[in-house]
Parts: structure tokens; C-alpha cells; sequence
């Protein structure tokens, strides 16, 4: 007999485990299994286990996330606040697991696939999970993978010398590619700097690169959720981050596969309904946006006086024009995407337009915890900065200055 369980894990910042140790306890507070496993300069965290109906697209839910959180302070020394803002992504699967009819918890049912062997000599296999290892280890034990061969812990140096790449992008793609980092950094374009040379990022906190996608579609890729979930594991890393990149991805794999405007369109679409059901943007903004406004009143006036400086005009909210004069005042030229990918900080629905009532929402919820850091609720910040300061020099006279030797 098989029972489905659904099992939760997501991503943290990876300051929540050492870069070469992971950990693992089998005896959390309900008796399940949970683990901090460092990867690609992230932890994640997991896992819970729990009956579940079989589906194509599982999703993770706000009480799994809640469930780990606090199961993680737990490990962690008390003056860490683990908050619910340094969720990055989160993720759900289906595992099929054999069960015994007297036990009901899920628990105790077997981990590995079952192998059984009847009076008839009918062999069945049950219950086999994706993370099971494969077996015959001896017969692959020192096999070398596609991309080891040319493969040493310093080959990343030639990838900066002889191509110009960014340290950081030059060690994540000998890592990723191996050997054929090489091939892969033959396809990455000029970035018009003086450095790096080439490689364009996708996204200015990863070391992806445009070639990659080029270099993905090469390797079969065909849609956008394979790109941005199995080839380059933004999705996974931070669903807000992979969001931001979509764009410039599904605009390369057009280049690549020929692509028409309403191919672009499906595929910006699939994605993003992937990376907001499947990868935890919606649990993520639904957690931030239910947050009731958590303020003093110093508080409050603070961030109205902030709100007040941008909204120049009084109109009650501010709009992409007023971001961009706030923005080209503090001397910084964004474009129409990146000033959208600022305002998705916050639930901005309604013409691209944010109200002080949204405003108040974002700042509680970093004070909460909920949300970590917020580009919008830092440009506000410089603004009062600059305003104040404008004023300071207005209030000092020629004859209070301290001379003119």
C-alpha cells in the first residue's frame, strides 16, 4: 500500500550554516526528521512530513513555514532572530511512501523503495524516491562526471585571465560547468565596463550570466521554468530575485529558439505562475501583506514625513515618475524594469501606483520581521537624508560658517 507525504524545504541566507557542514536531527519537537544543508552559498532548511493528496504541482503553505522556523531557533544561538522576512524561497513535493497497515503516521513508513518477492516469484518494487542513491556504488566509485575531466580548484583563474570574467562568475562557472566553463564563457557577452570584460549577470546579486542561458537552450532547454528552476536554481536561491530576472532570460531563449512575441508572453506567464504557486511568492507576499500595521506614533510620522518628501505633489501616492525624479535627485538612473522590480517590494497592483497605507504595511512588516530589507523603504530613507540636509544649509548663514580663510 502506498501513502503519499508531503515534504516542505526552503531557502535561507547562507550565513544559517558553515559553507562545508551541514546538520541533521531526527528528533524535532514532533518527531520528524529536520536538516540545514549549505548550497550554492544558501542553507536550506527542512523538512516537514505529512499525508497529503497526490497532485501535479505541489505548494507550500504558511504553516509549514512557520512549523520549521520555529523548530530552527531551536539550533541556533538565542540572540539570532530567525525571522520569517529571510524565507527566500519555498518548495513542496510528494513522496510515495510503502506503508505498513498498523502504523497511520507517516513517519514510520519505509524511506527507501521496498523490494518483495512473492510465492510466485512476482517481484515488486515500492515506494522509490527521487533522493534515493543509486545502487552498484563500486562500479562508479571514481567515474568521472561530463566537465571533470579538464577539471582543477584552480581552473577558475584562467576563466578570469584569459576571458576578462568576474572573480565570482569565473568560480561559479568552473564549479557549475567544469571543463566546459569554457565553452560556456565563449558565449557571454561584452558588459561595455572597463571590468569585468564580459559576462553579463542576469541578476546583480548572482553570478549568472547571460551565456548560460544561451549556453542552456544549447543543452535542451525549452522553456522558462526549466531555465530558471533547473539550469541556473534561481527559483529555488530567491524566488523575488528570479522574478526580477525573468524578463531578460525569456528575451535570450527568444534570440535562441525564435521566438514570437505570444511565445514570449506564454512563457512569462507559466513562469511566473510557477514561481508564485509552486516556489512560495504568493505564501511569502500573502505572509508580509497580513501583517497589521505595528507602528508608534514617532514611527508613523517618520515614514509619512519620508512618504511626503517623494510625493512632492500630495496626490496621496507615488508613481513611477515620482520614483524616478526621487531616484535621478539621489544620482541614479534605473530603468522602467528595474524601478518595477523596486515597487514589487511592495504589493503594488493598481497602475503601478503606491499609497501611504502600502508604504506603512512594508515598514511594519520589516520591523516584524516579516520582510528583511526594502529598496523603496531605503531610497525614502536617503531622501529625508537629502532633504534635511538642504535644509540645514539653508538654516546656516555665510556669517555663522566659520569664516572664509
Amino acid at each position: 500500500n502506498i501513502k503519499n507525504a508531503c515534504h516542505f524545504n526552503f531557502a535561507f541566507q547562507g550565513y544559517y550554516s558553515p559553507e562545508q557542514m551541514g546538520l541533521l536531527d531526527p528528533s524535532t519537537s514532533d518527531g520528524r526528521v529536520i536538516f540545514f544543508l549549505p548550497w550554492q552559498k544558501h542553507t536550506i532548511a527542512g523538512t516537514t512530513d505529512l499525508p497529503c493528496k497526490p497532485t501535479h504541482n505541489p505548494k507550500p503553505t504558511e504553516d509549514e513555514i512557520l512549523f520549521i522556523l520555529e523548530e530552527v531557533k531551536n539550533y541556533l544561538n538565542p540572540d539570532v532572530e530567525v525571522r520569517r522576512g529571510d524565507v527566500l524561497s519555498a518548495w513542496s513535493g510528494i513522496r510515495p511512501l510503502v506503508s505498513d497497515p498498523n502504523k497511520p503516521d507517516t513517519q514510520s513508513l519505509a524511506r527507501n523503495h521496498i523490494v518483495h518477492v512473492s510465492d510466485s516469484k512476482l517481484v515488486t518494487i515500492a515506494g522509490a524516491c527521487e533522493l534515493t542513491p543509486k545502487y552498484a556504488e563500486s562500479q562508479t566509485d571514481g567515474l568521472l562526471l561530463v566537465g571533470a575531466h579538464g577539471w582543477s580548484p584552480t581552473m577558475y583563474i584562467r576563466l578570469v585571465q584569459d576571458f576578462g570574467l568576474d572573480c565570482e562568475v569565473a568560480q561559479h562557472l568552473a564549479t557549475s560547468y567544469g571543463d566546459r566553463a569554457f565553452a560556456v564563457a565563449k558565449m557571454a557577452s561584452l558588459t561595455g565596463k572597463r571590468w569585468p570584460i564580459i559576462g553579463k549577470k542576469i541578476h546583480q546579486e548572482f553570478p549568472y550570466i547571460d551565456a548560460e542561458i544561451r549556453y542552456g537552450v544549447r543543452e535542451y532547454a525549452m522553456t522558462a521554468i526549466d531555465m530558471i528552476a533547473r539550469r541556473v536554481r534561481l527559483a529555488f536561491l530567491n524566488v523575488q530575485a528570479a522574478q526580477e530576472a525573468l524578463p531578460d532570460i525569456v528575451n535570450i531563449m527568444a534570440e535562441e529558439l525564435g521566438w514570437s512575441e505570444d511565445e514570449k508572453k506564454r512563457q512569462m506567464k507559466m513562469a511566473t505562475e510557477f514561481l508564485q504557486s509552486e516556489m512560495g511568492h504568493n505564501v511569502n507576499r500573502a505572509s508580509r501583506d497580513k501583517i497589521p500595521i505595528n507602528l508608534s506614533k514617532e514611527e508613523i510620522q517618520l515614514y509619512i514625513k519620508r512618504f511626503q518628501i517623494i510625493d512632492k505633489d500630495r496626490k496621496g501616492y507615488v508613481s513611477i515618475n515620482d520614483i524616478r525624479r526621487s531616484l535621478k535627485s539621489l544620482g541614479l538612473k534605473l530603468t522602467d524594469d528595474e524601478i518595477h522590480n523596486l515597487l514589487s517590494d511592495i504589493n503594488v497592483t493598481y497602475n503601478g501606483q503606491l499609497d501611504l497605507s502600502d508604504y506603512l504595511h512594508m515598514m511594519s512588516a520589516i520591523k516584524s520581521g516579516h520582510v528583511t530589507y526594502s529598496r523603496f523603504a531605503r531610497m525614502a530613507e536617503l531622501e529625508e537624508q537629502k532633504h534635511e540636509m538642504g535644509l540645514l544649509k539653508r538654516k546656516i548663514g555665510v556669517e555663522r560658517s566659520g569664516g572664509g580663510l
